[in-house]
């Protein structure tokens, strides 16, 4: 462990590489600089000033007012319909469906007694058709119909403001990309100055920055990398892996990595992918560090290969179930909301597991071909452990301890949104708390103290993340990542792709591009309705909008590039074994790899197949 320790500080001893710092400064300064481009005055004014034009054109459409004569029920029934339609939700039966625990988490303030009398006028006032045909409405007010050069000069400076954040937010991709793959600064340090400017530029406060920094996510990492201190401490990890893989004729590190991928790949389309990436990473470290020998005292490559394959198998399995992500879940309720298309979970798990099936094999190929270790066959670690364990004995205390702790966390992760959801948990715990909760059993458990978390947990990487949550959200938040997605599909529009599968293919690329630099729920959310609107447009009521949808979501998981891109990412870099450079190794060819599958199965394997009785297109 001594030496795994040295191995894991290395990566932060480097000092600022000023030659290569200055060039991302340079261009973060020279795009603010720029002339703001009418594109993002648009999304600047759709974002900013958008809200309260649709509240008010809802207001005059239903109740004929002003929003500042209405009663509290009437404000809070246009502000309610306003967050459905910035949400794509555009049925009466998802509008009847919301409580004051989802008004509270939009910031609508609104009482029970006045949300009743909302949900009762929306019911009995507005069909169905009425209901989606005023929030259609209330969407062309915002997209379409808002002109900056004929706002008031309040909302323009409203509008001014919103182009500014984006153009900052853009400037920041640039900057943050850049110091993330030539690693020219510490990254936790890059960590810091995403919220350090985006205080100094105005779009955020003082304030602010600090709870923009936590999500239940990094709470989860934090969690992660205790309980796997503990694991290691105890030798659990030992009793774990050695039981995973004994049975191995051969235990070869080819073989070994494709049990990770046949093992991981199909759990995470049904449970989380951070949780898996938390439970295979202290096994990946151990087979490492006892495969080293006197002859070969150290093999990164064997190291980068194992913690890659980890990620990886993790990234992968996402798009198989709705279970698998938010995305998933996004991308079917746009879907529902806006054509009325439903697609069910096994209908998901027909159409998209199969996208694993031949990732697995293509990816574990990849891993093995871009990584070479010299050593190849993991006998000798396979001996030293049941040698060390032979010395541990039976189980002891701790080492009980930490795997109940362990098995009670790993439930709660799997249950507590649905318990939530029964009524049984009367608040919503979220992984992070629980992953938290079990750090801290173990405190008082006896199984750790403080000092193992201080020593053994890579807080940097903690930061690390925190810092890409904050950066995710301003994309999302700013409208930065909309804007994108916007100035992309009309750039490509004059060049045949607005339609078929090259409008798919475009969609495809630019959702695995974001989701490389933001949470995949908000990429979907952000590509998505775009897409499908445009879907709607050139092939309405085929199975094109279906397939859109899916593939928007599947995309949506091409995370593979960048340590922020997804939570697996990060856990594994915790390790201490990789450079941002690895992930790039493997994660380019397979993010045209994926993009290639998804095309093709869409062209092949769902338009052999239909859908739902709906004409082809």
């Amino acid at each position: 462990m001594a030496e795994a320790t040295k191995r894991k500080a290395t990566g932060y001893d480097k000092y600022v590489n000023w030659k290569l710092l200055v060039i991302p400064v340079v261009l973060f300064a020279v795009i603010l600089a720029l002339p703001t481009p009418k594109s993002m005055q648009k999304v600047g004014t759709q974002y900013q000033v958008g809200p309260a034009a649709v509240v008010s054109f809802l207001a005059q459409e239903l109740f004929q007012e002003k929003p500042s004569n209405l009663d509290q029920w009437q404000l809070a029934t246009c502000q309610m319909m306003e967050q459905n339609m910035r949400m794509g939700a555009l049925s009466k039966k998802r509008f009847l469906k919301r409580d004051a625990k989802w008004c509270k988490q939009y910031k609508i303030p609104v009482d029970g007694a006045n949300l009743k009398r909302a949900m009762e006028y929306v019911d009995q006032n507005l069909t169905e058709e009425q209901y989606r045909a005023t929030l259609q409405a209330a969407f062309d007010v915002r997209m379409h119909r808002l002109n900056y050069d004929e706002l008031s000069e309040k909302d323009r400076a409203k509008a001014d403001k919103g182009s500014w954040q984006i153009k900052v937010a853009m400037a920041m991709v640039v900057f943050v990309v850049f110091c993330f793959v030539t690693e020219c600064m510490p990254l936790p340090g890059v960590a810091f100055c995403i919220g350090l400017i985006l205080v100094f530029t105005g779009v955020v406060s003082r304030r602010e920055v600090a709870g923009l920094y936590w999500d239940d996510a990094c709470w989860f990492i934090m969690g992660s990398l205790m309980f796997a201190a503990a694991f290691v401490k105890t030798g659990v990890d030992k009793r774990v892996c050695l039981m995973m893989f004994k049975k191995l004729a051969v235990p070869n590190v080819r073989w070994i990595t494709l049990i990770f991928f046949l093992i991981i790949t199909p759990l995470a389309a049904f449970i989380s992918d951070h949780a898996l990436a938390a439970m295979f990473l202290p096994i990946g470290m151990l087979l490492y560090q006892n495969s080293l020998t006197d002859d070969i005292k150290e093999d990164p490559e064997l190291a980068k290969m194992l913690m890659i394959a980890i990620a990886m198998a993790c990234n992968i399995g996402g798009p198989g179930a709705p279970s698998g992500g938010a995305r998933n879940v996004i991308m079917m309720t746009y879907l529902t909301d806006m054509f009325g298309f439903d697609i069910g979970y096994f209908q998901w798990v027909t159409y998209c597991f199969p996208f694993l099936l031949i990732m697995i094999p293509i990816t574990w190929v990849m891993v093995n071909w871009r990584f070479k270790p010299r050593i190849t066959s993991l006998a000798p670690a396979m001996k030293h452990l049941e040698s060390e364990i032979g010395k541990m004995g039976s189980w002891n205390k701790h080492q009980i301890w930490a795997l109940v702790i362990f098995i009670v966390m790993v439930w709660g992760w799997f249950t507590e949104k649905a318990f939530f959801q029964m009524g049984i948990y009367p608040v919503r715990l979220g992984i992070g708390v629980i992953a938290v909760a079990g750090a801290v059993a173990y405190l008082l458990a006896g199984v750790v103290n403080w000092r193992d978390y201080q020593e053994k947990v890579d807080w940097g990487v903690v930061w690390l993340y925190a810092g890409a949550i904050i950066f995710g959200r301003v994309l999302d938040k700013t409208g930065a990542a909309y804007w994108m997605a916007k100035t992309v599909v009309e750039f490509m529009a004059p060049l045949g792709m607005d339609q078929g599968l090259p409008l798919m293919l475009t969609s495809n690329g630019l959702t695995a591009v974001l989701t490389n630099l933001m949470a995949d729920g908000p990429a979907a959310a952000a590509v998505g309705p775009i897409t499908l609107n445009m879907a709607g447009i050139v092939h309405p009521g085929t199975t094109y909008l279906p397939f859109m949808a899916m593939s928007t979501a599947i995309a949506s998981s091409f995370a593979y590039c960048l340590i922020i891109g997804t939570p697996p990412n990060a856990i594994v870099y915790a390790s201490g074994y990789l450079e941002p450079k690895d992930y790039l190794r493997v994660g380019i060819p397979m993010w045209f790899i994926a993009n290639i599958v998804l095309i093709g199965m869409t062209a092949v394997y769902w338009a052999t197949r239909g859908f739902g009785g709906l004409p082809g297109f």
